[in-house]
């Protein structure tokens, strides 16, 4: 059974950084694509960034490349998601979500979800 715990949210000032991360166990992981996902409040849940867990291949919504990098470390079974540059539109709970099989940008595409993480941004 896949589990994911995220952990890193919190509050920051607008411009400052964040970084998450997400444990994951259960499976091993080699034709994954792990997402991170974020709903703000009375929006829908968007993607934010994903990697391909074999090869690395990373993707991020327009919204925040540049400013976010996504990483993920084979021996510990980890993504990160290194938050630069915050602003109030980035203010949600962020998601670390996985799928097995290639990279989607829908969340529904994605089979199992964390508990979330809060990132507020004050400007």
């Amino acid at each position: 059974q896949v589990q994911l715990v995220e952990s890193g949210g919190g509050l920051v000032q607008a411009g400052g950084s964040l970084r998450l991360s997400c444990a994951a166990s259960g499976r091993t992981f080699t034709t994954y694509t792990m997402g991170w996902l974020r709903q703000a409040p009375g929006k829908d849940r968007e993607f934010v960034a994903a990697i391909t867990w074999g090869y690395g291949n990373t993707y991020y919504a327009n919204s925040v490349k540049g400013r976010f990098t996504i990483a993920r470390y084979k021996g510990e079974n980890t993504v990160y998601l290194q938050m630069n540059s915050l602003n109030a539109d980035d203010t949600a709970v962020y998601y670390c979500a996985a799928r097995d099989g290639p990279y989607r940008n829908s969340y529904r595409s994605y089979d199992y979800w964390g508990q979330g993480t809060q990132v507020t941004v004050s400007s």
